[in-house]
């Protein structure tokens, strides 16, 4: 792994070194983009434009805009799975959806606080779950690279398949019917607390959760892709065989990242359903199942900050274009991304800020090239 760079916020502490900078060196590392005190200034200065948005737009606009955000979940789903560990999955809806299902089958059989805190958890849980059977049998079943996309999509259009059937009356759990391509509807909003000691979000208290909830994910996805344990990820993604014969547990390393991935796409879908009230098969459609690899692909794959920039960026512009045009102009860009800027938007703006200031340096490669480096 490459060492970082002397005075760098990740080096070896000062004696003078303030509790700020020790707390941000847990952030900070080779598999990052952004470890200087100006990207600090900057993330601090983004949060609270979006902690004030709602007061600027109103709460229509702030709970539209809590969707996207949601979705920001899904995608740092994919970059974990794909970007650190080079696992490419077309299934992360289906530990999207699944949890969501989840959510709320037991969200409606019990509509108590207690109960919705439970279904929250479940779900979670449940997408975790889902991705760990799955991952197992293919990460041990000795399925690599291609065939690994193939499994995963073809999960997704099984599932879509078999949920789209579930209109009759013998599937209903308790008092949820699944619905069938009617879905269901009806799901409550999220709620934590046992009775009346209980806080339910809905609206702007919504949002405020999910902001929360993404910035302590984020924040949280940093330390761990700069740990020990996350330069393990990237030397899986990097060479397997090499680093199998370091004695690293190679399958071990890919199904714990993938069952991560698969927690991540699972609060997504339970946040999701606990939005719109509702859930249907359209979770599995193909289409849908290719926007978390649009997202990533275009902001940068290897980069926990392209996921979360592309995806609220892509599915604002989207969801503010509507209809089919929407996804010829997602379809455009990712050609134009693939072609043009492999390595994504951000690892791009990145170099080129630090190109501006005189700070480049071509021994120090971008981190979408598959190198690590620190900013100085």
């Amino acid at each position: 792994m490459a060492a970082e760079t002397a005075g760098s916020p990740g080096s070896s502490g000062s004696p003078g070194a303030t509790g700020l900078t020790r707390l941000r060196r847990r952030f900070e590392g080779p598999n990052t983009v952004g470890n200087s005190r100006g990207f600090w200034i900057g993330f601090a200065v983004a949060v609270l434009a979006l902690v004030a948005y709602p007061f600027a737009v109103g709460s229509y606009q702030a709970s539209r805009f809590s969707l996207f955000l949601v979705y920001a979940f899904l995608g740092l789903s994919l970059s974990v799975v794909w970007g650190y560990a080079g696992v490419l999955s077309f299934g992360q809806v289906v530990f999207f959806g699944v949890a969501g299902y989840t959510f709320g089958v037991v969200s409606v059989n019990f509509a108590t606080p207690l109960g919705i805190t439970a279904a929250f958890l479940v779900g979670v849980v449940g997408g975790a779950v889902m991705a760990a059977i799955l991952g197992y049998f293919m990460f041990y079943g000795g399925v690599r690279n291609v065939y690994v996309t193939i499994i995963t999509l073809v999960s997704t259009l099984v599932l879509h398949t078999f949920m789209a059937q579930t209109a009759g009356d013998e599937w209903t759990i308790g008092t949820a019917a699944l619905g069938g391509f009617n879905g269901m509807p009806t799901i409550p909003n999220l709620a934590f607390g046992v009775g009346g000691v209980a806080l339910t979000f809905d609206s702007i208290g919504f949002y405020y959760l999910v902001l929360a909830l993404l910035v302590a994910t984020y924040l949280g996805l940093r330390a761990l892709v700069n740990s020990d344990y996350g330069r393990v990820m990237v030397a899986v993604r990097e060479d397997e065989d090499r680093t199998r014969m370091f004695g690293y547990h190679v399958e071990r390393v890919k199904l714990a990242v993938f069952t991560l991935g698969g927690a991540l796409a699972g609060l997504s879908g339970v946040l999701y359903a606990s939005w719109g009230n509702y859930v249907s098969p359209q979770v599995f459609e193909l289409a849908f199942a290719s926007l978390p690899v649009i997202w990533v692909s275009v902001g940068g794959r290897k980069t926990l900050l392209g996921a979360v920039v592309a995806t609220v960026g892509i599915e604002f512009f989207r969801n503010s274009l509507g209809g089919e045009l929407a996804f010829i102009f997602v379809g455009a860009l990712l050609l134009v991304f693939i072609l043009g800027l492999p390595g994504g938007i951000v690892p791009w703006v990145h170099r080129t800020y630090l190109d501006l200031r005189g700070e480049g340096d071509v021994s120090r490669p971008d981190p979408a090239e598959g190198a690590e480096v620190t900013d100085s």
